[in-house]
């Protein structure tokens, strides 16, 4: 979701149009992780600026390996493309369709 940004949300965190994202993933590894530390997480896709994500955990470990503290290995996921949805000035907007259903926003 994109979603105006509060005075509460760190600069570091927002674009120039005063707005942040918010991912929710559709992954028991991650949503595991945030229940432990009962709080969201801050981070990005696995890639390079420019580059395709990367999705295997080898290939990270290979591509980012002394870049990085650690890898999960939770297999191989999927390479579709998460659905952005806006939410900004109180209006709903599909930026980019991708996995997940969407049809609940018909019904708004």
């Amino acid at each position: 979701f994109v979603l105006d940004a509060t005075r509460q949300v760190p600069g570091l965190l927002t674009t120039r149009q005063k707005t942040v994202g918010v991912r929710i993933p559709d992954n028991p590894i991650a949503l595991a992780i945030v229940r432990e530390l009962g709080h969201p997480l801050i981070t990005t896709s696995a890639n390079t600026s420019g580059d395709d994500p990367v999705n295997d955990p080898v290939e990270i470990e290979a591509r980012f390996g002394k870049s990085i503290d650690m890898v999960v290995d939770g297999g191989v996921l999927m390479q579709d493309s998460s659905t952005v949805i806006s939410l900004v000035d109180d209006r709903i907007e599909v930026l980019r369709e991708g996995s997940g259903d969407i049809s609940w926003i018909e019904q708004l």
